[in-house]
């Protein structure tokens, strides 16, 4: 199993800026993408940046420009760094890993509350 801790969510005033961590821990070999998703409320959860072992990035339309996602691979760390918030940022922010390889693996933090609001 994978266990994923994130941690650096709060409340934000609209401009303002915020940088989420997790940590995966555990069975944590061959991770090969790490990323983030949010669900704000009465929405359904969706991608907001992930991260290849290469390096290969992804973001969604909404947070190009704005957000950037990192990973430190010898800590099985991803950050996500969020400037120029916006109210429509306001979300739980999930931390995500898969392996695409055999043994097949999907995993998810708890989640972060994310506020942005003056």
């Amino acid at each position: 199993q994978v266990q994923l801790v994130e941690s650096g969510g709060g409340l934000v005033q609209p401009g303002g800026s915020l940088r989420l961590s997790c940590a995966a821990s555990g069975s944590v070999f061959n991770i090969d993408i790490m990323g983030w998703y949010r669900q704000a409320p009465g929405k359904q959860r969706a991608a907001v940046a992930t991260m290849t072992n290469g390096g290969t990035t992804g973001y969604a339309d909404a947070v190009k420009g704005r957000f950037t996602i990192a990973r430190d691979n010898a800590r099985n760390t991803v950050y996500l760094q969020m400037n120029s918030l916006k109210p429509e940022d306001t979300a739980v922010y999930y931390c995500y890993a898969a392996r695409t390889k055999p043994p097949y693996g999907n995993y998810w933090g708890k989640g972060t509350l994310v506020t942005v609001s003056s």
